[in-house]
């Protein structure tokens, strides 16, 4: 008899580990090794990467000298008010100067942070081989990536990544 209650409980758990939904699944696996890293913030305060995971976060790598980053940044800026319960960081693949100066003449609200050279490294393990910018990485609530692109995004391809990860 015990073995009958055994089977039938270990058949009745193997089952409905079967049947959980992959998402149930997928927040077992650990979160992308990018959320062990630290980047200043302008002011110099290591910021853990850590502390987006738990929501969907985009992670655009930039450069002041980098026209198309430029030209992304306002589309960027917008699409961060829309979407509140999203995580958007710059992460500036410059020097603080340069990034100092650049955020005086145009400002955005999402919190950006220094990678320097290290960002380079980061980009490539994220899958941007060439080392390329701009170079976005969007992130589930768990912390797995999701989808990455390099260059320069347009409104409709940014809306449906961000509608992809919000929706996980």
């Amino acid at each position: 008899m015990n073995r009958r209650l055994f089977l039938h409980a270990a058949s009745t758990l193997i089952l409905g580990a079967l049947a959980a939904p992959a998402l149930a699944r997928a927040a077992l696996l650990p979160a992308d090794p990018v959320f062990g890293r630290t980047f200043d913030d302008l002011q110099g305060v290591g910021q853990a990467l850590s502390a987006y995971v738990g929501r969907p976060v985009v992670f655009n790598f930039w450069a002041s000298w980098c026209a198309p980053c430029v030209r992304e940044m306002p589309l960027l800026e917008a699409l961060h008010h829309q979407h509140p319960d999203l995580a958007l960081v710059g992460l500036a693949v410059d020097t603080r100067a340069n990034v100092v100066r650049f955020l005086d003449k145009v400002q955005v609200s999402y919190p950006v942070l220094l990678t320097g050279t290290q960002g380079i490294p980061l980009m490539r393990e994220l899958g941007n081989k060439s080392g390329g910018l701009p170079f976005t990485a969007f992130y589930d609530r768990d912390g797995h990536l999701v989808s990455a692109a390099m260059g320069e995004l347009k409104h409709d391809d940014l809306q449906a990544r961000i509608d992809k990860i919000l929706e996980a």
